[in-house]
């Protein structure tokens, strides 16, 4: 892990010296993409080897999709607000709370189906989870800004591509784990 970090930014670093045309922004944009990316999706795999609660994984994409999902549909119903404008000009205020409530209801339904014992940790890894994955949606939108583009990809034509379906994800996953070690496996 040690060596791919310093190779990763030693690389990142040395774009700026000898691409005339990149200056040390672009490397440091660069060495975040490559390194926080697979680090934080890294937490994926380590949810799925705990030996207790394994099952757990769901939380991760339950919370982020959620959200997404609830976000889009209150958003669009009810949204007057805007949350962050110059990052996300159609995300709204609503629409963030909307996100919320259904993150929670959902994680809450998951508990109470799949780990009854644990459903409070549920309800918590809903709200803070959603509040995780609202922000990882919105800093891969500042990068998207920073960089001058409008998609990841056209896989998925109209939704950004794949890394747009599963920014959230990013920040969720590693909240879901510490708090699984921290919380519940004690």
């Amino acid at each position: 892990m040690l060596l791919w970090v310093f190779v990763t930014t030693a690389g990142g670093l040395s774009l700026s010296l000898f691409l005339k045309d990149h200056d040390i922004v672009d490397s440091l944009v660069t060495i975040i993409g490559v390194i926080y990316l697979p680090f934080f999706f890294m937490h994926v795999a380590l949810i799925s080897q705990l030996p207790e609660n394994s099952n757990m994984i769901w939380l991760v994409f339950i919370t982020a999709f959620c959200t997404d999902i609830f976000a889009y549909f209150a958003g669009m119903f009810l949204g007057k607000h805007k949350l962050c404008p110059e990052i996300s000009p159609k995300k709204t205020v609503e629409g963030s709370i909307g996100g919320i409530v259904g993150s929670i209801c959902i994680s809450a339904l998951f508990g109470q189906l799949v780990c009854p014992q644990h459903i409070a940790g549920c309800v918590a890894m809903g709200l803070i989870g959603s509040l995780f994955a609202q922000c990882g949606d919105l800093i891969a939108s500042s990068f998207k800004r920073k960089m001058g583009i409008k998609d990841y990809g056209n896989l998925i034509p109209g939704h950004g591509g794949i890394l747009d379906r599963f920014d959230s994800v990013v920040l969720t996953a590693p909240f879901i784990y510490y708090y699984i070690v921290l919380f519940i496996n004690r």
